[in-house]
């Protein structure tokens, strides 16, 4: 994959793809800290910093950076993880000396108006009551937090009501101090761009920043079975049911792409056939998979109605162990790498694949592949690196996180 990477003296890392045909492009400053990075009185502090950003600097106030993009009809926002955080806006290319003038204001000059901290409070904490409020979003956390509590992937992105509330503007400055440093971010466009006049640009507005890199500690986990379940008297029952798996940059990852999706990644996997199409036990099944740079996971959700859940977990415990025993056939792995090529081929269609994918991958350490060299690493998938791979992601300790109206030991004899 042809890409374009400069660093300036500061450390700062500028990343680009060019793709001449467009007219516009996508911007994204991404930030290598997250959830994970907090300390206990920080919890939610990230995430915090998402909201406050965007409330500008002395110069250019929140009013002004909204006026400034709906004026040239960009679209603007930013989400963090709990290992980055991503500020990012999409424009024509010719506007792009003015989305990096109001980025580089954002992340390096950001007022922190205490008036303001105190209306955003309000609105990351309704953030938090929404979440709260979808049963699905809970599952996940019971999940996360039963599969690795104690380590710091646990706690939720958000934070919590009470570090929300208590978190002092001091707080929020002091963690913005240390983590938001040139060394620990990249900027990274895909679209109608010189790179040339981008390194020109983005050193004219980041080229002063100064500060050193902060790492982070890696811990691996040990997770163990366990159930964590929220009660809730609800009329389905939400149902995530895993365990430890592969991290990050595991070199078998295509490999387990490939079997994620044969068993739970389309409406022709297993899992869907069996429980949706066979059965008619949920409307919802799908895998999915979890990997950071020292832990992953791989899960099952389904949604079903709270007295068919014990049929549920139990198809898709029968599923797991018939796809580490047997593995898969032929017609389901051609099915299955078809599926993987063709969806990345379709992501990469536009600037903001391609910016994320940049983006994700420098701020991660993971090695930027071309479409070809990935499609040839799932080609050469074999059945037998799928029962490998299987086994490595599916034979536990098992995790279950849910919402419904049961108790722990109500699901722990699908744990064993």
């Amino acid at each position: 994959m042809h890409y374009d990477l400069t660093t300036l003296p500061n450390g700062l890392r500028i990343i680009s793809q060019d793709m001449p045909s467009l007219r516009s492009l996508s911007i994204g400053a991404w930030v290598g800290t997250g959830s994970r990075d907090e300390e206990p009185v920080e919890a939610g502090a990230s995430h915090f910093l998402e909201h406050l950003l965007f409330k500008g600097s002395e110069e250019w106030p929140a009013r002004r950076i909204s006026e400034a993009f709906d004026a040239i009809g960009a679209r603007h926002n930013a989400f963090t993880s709990k290992e980055y955080t991503c500020y990012w806006a999409r424009m024509r290319d010719v506007d792009l000396e003015l989305g990096v003038e109001i980025l580089g204001e954002m992340i390096q000059r950001p007022a922190f108006r205490q008036a303001e901290i105190d209306n955003e409070r309000g609105v990351v904490l309704e953030e938090i009551n929404m979440n709260e409020d979808d049963p699905t979003d809970v599952a996940h956390e019971q999940f996360i937090h039963a599969l690795w509590g104690g380590h710091p992937l646990a706690p939720p992105i958000l934070g919590t009501p009470e570090s929300i509330v208590d978190m002092s503007r001091d707080t929020i400055h002091d963690y913005w101090k240390r983590r938001y440093t040139p060394k620990s971010t990249v900027i990274a466009v895909a679209g109608r761009i010189d790179h040339d006049r981008l390194v020109e640009l983005i050193e004219n507005a980041f080229g002063a920043w100064q500060g050193d890199a902060i790492g982070r500690e890696l811990v691996t986990p040990s997770p163990s079975r366990k159930v964590g379940v929220r009660y809730r008297d609800t009329e389905q029952a939400h149902l995530i049911i895993g365990g430890p798996s592969l991290v990050r940059d595991d070199d078998r990852r295509y490999e387990l792409i490939v079997a994620d999706h044969v068993l739970g990644g389309g409406m022709s996997s297993r899992l869907f056939h069996e429980i949706r199409e066979m059965r008619g036990l949920a409307y919802a099944v799908h895998a999915f998979r979890l990997p950071f740079a020292d832990a992953g996971s791989n899960a099952i959700y389904v949604g079903t109605t709270p007295s068919q859940t014990a049929e549920v977990l139990k198809l898709v415990r029968g599923e797991m162990d018939r796809i580490m025993e047997h593995g898969i056939k032929e017609d389901e792995l051609a099915r299955a790498k078809g599926h993987v090529q063709g969806a990345l081929a379709i992501s990469l269609e536009d600037a903001d694949g391609r910016m994320n994918r940049l983006g994700r991958n420098e701020i991660t350490g993971l090695e930027h592949r071309s479409v070809d060299e990935i499609v040839a690493k799932v080609d050469a998938v074999t059945l037998a690196e799928v029962i490998d791979v299987s086994r490595a992601a599916y034979g536990g300790p098992y995790v279950i996180g849910a919402t419904g109206p049961f108790e722990d030991a109500d699901l722990e004899e699908f744990v064993r």
